[in-house]
């Protein structure tokens, strides 16, 4: 019997029991820095939802003219307990950490960074990027390896065709296709194109959850639409994810297993409890006023001798820290 040929009825809760998985979650404009501040649409963390598995950061940005709004110009900045998650549509950023790493990244490539127990990078739209686009993302890292060592990977994911769609998959494993970089939960990143009236349907672990973050165009995600900057949430608990384009669309599917550990998040810091964000401030602020003093090593690694400023923290709000649990926060 095909979906036509159903009773009216049936389809009709089909409709409800997708709705009841998918729920649709709005961004809101986050300022960028500076005075001429790029603008970034944040769709999480918020009170709603505060991870997707271990996704619990999500930008984007762009398109954006580079000659208004200034670009991508992020100084020196500190993270712990956490990966960061770069990956462009359009333009080109320099990526500089304590490492030593120096890294252009360019759209189809990503660059993954562990923080672990201390890292400190800077990132810079390059000087022949006209248009901007693109996505940062964090994930929360779990207990047994947040104090670990920091890393750096990058990677440039092969695109395939599956159904009407063209895929790039970034970060874990989808429809065959496997990622190399190194997570520490298990997690899903992928580029999705798909042309107007297109549709596919995705076989998906019925562990995950799943974001859908739409970039351009209208999609529906098992039937339950969004649009541009909108991200679609679906709960655990089905095999496929089938993706449906009204006209031309560009999305990144993200998707995980829930990361079952309460997170204190704050700034550019993910910890677990409110003294380990006061802990990890002091660090940086401490390597910060080494560093004017002429030492430039500490506990988030040597600082390049490109850096001419880094960014301080801002001051600690007046009340106590509180733990995102994974579908919302208090």
């Amino acid at each position: 019997m095909t979906n036509l040929e159903r009773d009216p009825a049936l389809l009709d809760c089909d409709a409800v029991a997708a709705a009841a998985r998918v729920e649709v979650l709005e961004p809101r404009d986050v300022p960028l820095g500076g005075p001429r501040a790029m603008s970034v649409r944040r769709t999480l963390p918020q009170r709603k939802r505060s991870l997707i598995g271990a996704w619990c950061f999500l930008d984007s940005y762009g398109p954006d003219d580079v000659s208004v709004s200034g670009g991508m110009r992020v100084p020196g900045h500190p993270h712990t307990g956490l990966q960061t998650v770069t990956w462009l549509f359009e333009g080109q950023i320099e990526h500089r950490d304590t490492l030593g790493t120096r890294r252009v990244i360019r759209p189809g490539e990503v660059n993954l960074m562990t923080a672990g127990y201390g890292i400190a990078h800077s990132e810079y739209s390059t000087p022949g990027t006209r248009r901007l686009q693109g996505a940062q993302l964090w994930v929360a890292l779990p207990d047994a390896r947040r104090s670990g060592a920091r890393a750096f990977q990058n990677y440039t994911a092969p695109q395939f065709s599956i159904g009407d769609a063209s895929v790039r998959v970034f970060l874990g494993e989808l429809a065959g296709e496997r990622s190399p970089v190194e997570t520490w939960t298990p997690l899903l990143g992928a580029e999705v194109l798909l042309s107007a009236g297109g549709t596919v349907t995705l076989p998906t672990s019925v562990e995950f959850e799943h974001g859908v973050l739409i970039d351009e165009g209208t999609v529906a995600v098992d039937g339950v639409p969004g649009t541009r900057s909108q991200l679609l949430y679906r709960a655990p608990g089905a095999t496929t994810l089938t993706l449906s384009a009204a006209e031309d669309a560009r999305l990144l599917l993200l998707g995980g297993a829930p990361l079952g550990e309460p997170i204190v998040m704050w700034w550019n810091f993910v910890a677990r409890t409110h003294e380990e964000i006061v802990e990890h401030r002091e660090r940086w602020q401490a390597q910060i006023a080494a560093a004017e003093a002429g030492e430039r090593d500490g506990p988030y690694g040597a600082f390049p001798d490109v850096w001419q400023k880094v960014l301080p923290a801002p001051e600690l709000p007046t009340v106590r820290l509180r733990p995102r649990e994974q579908g919302g926060h208090p």
